[in-house]
């Protein structure tokens, strides 16, 4: 069937149904929704069966919906309505939750419902809430209705005909975020910087400025006057509570009138010179199972298995992100193991280069350059581990140079929701973290070179028949750590393993004659340096529009990205 698919913006949840759909043979384009007559061209160009628009749902010209089935994709069980679900159930701890397709109707709550799947709320951030258990119930309710239309006999249920009691929910401001230090308690902190972690934050008042607060985590031992700030760890802040305190790992300013959209930055970046003199308190990389505190690292051991799991908002990687991962991962490889897990965590496993931090850096090209070389020291360390096998576990989504770092693995593990984007599109790149060495080596040399090209996501299936991963994972998001664990054992414990380990060296060797190592880091580097320090490159124009985005531009291949060096068209036929 032929699908155009409407989205604000391509984001994880769109790019989960834009994989799935595919997956399940239909053909897909993807146009931003950029105003009335580009969606009105879209539709002329590409003449689909069905149009499908996910939350959060771009406006559709009224000649579009009475002459096609468009179908919303809403982030909510039938009978809530209003423009905050997710923000809603979070804030009233719903323990489940759901997502409902309906028809696009003139408001956009009441059309008729297609499909609706439930899901469990896990307790977690609303951004890993939305790529996890919303987006395997959007993924089945998607792929529900689409057969249900495709079948013809389908009649869709009238929002009427609901016992479902409807409610109409308002928007979720800010002053219903608004934290009182002095009263909240840690739990009721948690529970408004979580409700907003990766948009829009928690606006706030600090250290004479107006801050947007983005993501929070508990603290165990450290208390003090509520509202103050305590300490710092990795780039958190430590921030008191009525009954404890708080870490919080960014900061956004407040967007000045007239002023650029801000960035989103570690809170210690961010804060720069207006920080007070606070004390650096570390959590050990082995974290004993009772502390109830904040690390974006972590390290355990279980029997012959050393789990190396991190977790880094939005799943960028800024220099310090990847200086500090490569110190633990030489700790790990230093250990009495014979497998090392790299991640395991839910959500995100690695997103690449921290565009943010570089965007706000005193000199963007500079910090390019130095966060290129700390990752791709990071995915050097991994391919030159020759002594134990390697297991790179996605729990969520790797895109770029982090995609690297999951293929320069032994294995590669992912879970069915995960969706991979193996190419650098967005920023029209050439690409590092010895990605023309890695990604040839899994996928070959002609799919390696049209997946940089097509610049499309990958779902979870297609990646394992594609050769870049091994395994795939049909669980739900909570259950995989636990899996990751199980499996790790089995391995460890396969009779094969200790001939797997002793292949490893004379592969490398071989490898290293062929071409060395050497010769693709400075291949790729000497061309991301060109493009770092050029001021003729687009780069740090495409960067800028990527971390402080505007109104996305329809090209004529369908894409929703800027303006990149040409790829392969997308059609509709």
């Amino acid at each position: 069937m032929k699908i155009l698919l409407v989205a604000s913006a391509f984001n994880s949840l769109a790019q989960r149904l834009f994989t799935e759909l595919r997956e399940h043979g239909h053909t897909v384009e993807r146009p931003a929704a950029d105003g009335d007559e580009s969606v009105r061209s879209a539709v002329r160009r590409c003449a689909p069966q069905l149009v499908i628009v996910p939350d959060p749902a771009p406006p559709l010209p009224e000649d579009i919906r009475s002459s096609h089935t468009c179908l919303l994709v809403r982030t909510a069980p039938p009978g809530d309505h209003g423009p905050s679900p997710l923000d809603w159930a979070l804030r009233e701890g719903a323990d489940r939750w759901g997502v409902t397709v309906l028809r696009a109707a003139g408001e956009p709550d009441e059309g008729d419902i297609w499909a609706s799947v439930p899901c469990e709320v896990p307790p977690a951030g609303k951004g890993d809430f939305l790529r996890g258990e919303i987006a395997d119930a959007a993924a089945e309710a998607v792929l529900l209705a689409v057969a249900r239309f495709a079948s013809g006999t389908y009649r869709p249920v009238p929002q009427a005909s609901l016992e479902t009691r409807v409610v109409r929910r308002p928007p979720f401001t800010q002053e219903l975020r608004r934290i009182d230090w002095e009263r909240d308690s840690t739990a009721t902190v948690l529970a408004k910087l979580r409700g907003a972690d990766s948009r829009p934050g928690v606006l706030d008042e600090l250290l004479g400025g107006e801050w947007f607060l983005h993501g929070g985590h508990p603290e165990d031992r450290l208390a003090g006057r509520p509202g103050h700030l305590l300490a710092t760890r990795a780039g958190a802040i430590c921030r008191a509570t009525a009954d404890g305190a708080v870490w919080i790992p960014e900061l956004r300013p407040k967007r000045r009138p007239g002023a650029p959209a801000a960035v989103r930055r570690p809170a210690t970046l961010a804060l720069g010179g207006l920080l007070p003199d606070l004390p650096e308190v570390h959590a050990p990389l082995r974290l004993p199972a009772q502390r109830r505190t904040w690390t974006d690292i972590q390290y355990a051991e279980r029997g012959p298995v050393g789990h190396l799991r991190f977790s880094f908002p939005g799943g960028a990687m800024s220099t310090s992100h990847c200086r500090r991962l490569l110190a633990a991962f030489r700790f790990a490889r230093n250990r009495p193991t014979s497998v090392i897990v790299l991640g395991g965590a839910r959500d995100f496993f690695s997103t690449g280069l921290h565009l943010h931090v570089i965007e706000g850096a005193d000199d963007p090209a500079k910090e390019s350059w130095t966060n290129l070389t700390a990752l791709n020291d990071l995915v050097e360390a991994v391919l030159t581990t020759t002594d134990r096998l390697v297991v790179a576990a996605l729990g969520g989504n790797a895109a770029a140079g982090g995609a690297m770092l999951a293929l320069a693995a032994d294995e590669v593990w992912c879970r069915s929701g995960s969706v991979l984007n193996p190419h650098y599109g967005r920023t029209g790149l050439y690409g590092s973290a010895f990605w023309t060495y890695v990604l040839p080596r899994r996928a070959g040399a002609d799919r390696a070179a049209a997946l940089m090209a097509e610049g499309l996501p990958v779902g979870a299936a297609e990646a394992r028949r594609a050769g870049l991963a091994d395994r795939v994972l049909a669980c739900a998001p909570r259950e995989f750590g636990g899996e990751v664990v199980r499996m790790a054992a089995e391995l460890a414990g396969d009779p094969g393993l200790g001939a797997r380990i002793a292949d490893k060296k004379p592969a490398r060797e071989r490898d290293e004659e062929i071409r060395p190592l050497r010769a693709h880091r400075e291949e790729e580097q000497e061309r991301m340096r060109r493009a770092f320090f050029s001021d003729s490159d687009p780069y740090h124009e495409r960067r800028a529009a990527f971390v402080r985005p505007g109104p996305a531009a329809l090209t004529p291949a369908g894409r929703t990205e800027i303006p990149a060096p040409p790829v392969k068209d997308m059609t509709c036929a």
